[in-house]
């Protein structure tokens, strides 16, 4: 009887998660990006788009701003680790989202970041913290690292790049409706934020 009570209670408790925190398999509608994403937004527009040469290394979301040339190097086929060919100091604006967790050697990774972006450029980085582990070893997405504000910024510094503004967002509850799953954000999710449970972690740096 007792083996039957916990059954049902495990049974109504997945029925009642996977409500309250339903997947969402575009990252655009992923709760834990909704605050990180209006941030970047609106630092990308402030660049003044037409003017910049753009590189985005983690696919292609920021391809529909009007920019004045745009290329994706698509990670992990483009090694952020590796040594740099033609692509050095092409780019006035480099974003590197959701990857630096995922590279071997992040110090070589923001050397990198600095020597793609044209001097006075600029350099977009986000990251997670309060996340599950997520590995795609397929596609050699090995999960190796989380930064705070704290180490990002340092990261960044010690790679030669000048941190302009330091984000993190995210609460307890986002932290446990991530935990299973990519929740999907809802009407009824918080996006009040507690310092110390950020999900995700950005910067925007330039080159001197």
């Amino acid at each position: 009887m007792l083996n039957e009570i916990r059954t049902l209670g495990r049974r109504i408790f997945s029925r009642a998660d996977r409500f309250v925190f339903p997947e969402e398999t575009s990252p655009d509608g992923h709760w834990l990006r909704i605050v990180m994403n209006e941030a970047v937004d609106r630092y990308l527009t402030s660049l003044d788009p037409p003017s910049c040469r753009a590189a985005e290394i983690s696919g292609n979301a920021h391809a529909h701003y009007p920019w004045r040339s745009y290329r994706s190097l698509d990670f992990p086929e483009f090694d952020l680790c590796a040594p740099l060919a033609d692509e050095e100091a092409e780019y006035d604006v480099v974003i590197c989202e959701q990857v630096l967790e995922h590279v071997a050697d992040p110090w070589t990774a923001a050397e990198n970041l600095r020597n793609l972006c044209a001097p006075g450029g600029h350099v977009v980085v986000t990251t997670p913290f309060l996340v599950r582990v997520h590995e795609l070893p397929m596609y050699a997405m090995h999960d190796y690292w989380r930064f705070t504000p704290r180490g990002i910024r340092s990261l960044l510094e010690h790679s030669g790049l000048t941190v302009d503004e330091v984000g993190a967002w995210g609460n307890a509850m986002c932290v446990v409706g991530n935990l299973r799953r990519w929740s999907g954000y809802r009407r009824w999710h918080s996006l009040r934020n507690q310092v110390d449970a950020p999900v995700q972690v950005w910067a925007f740096a330039h080159r001197p």
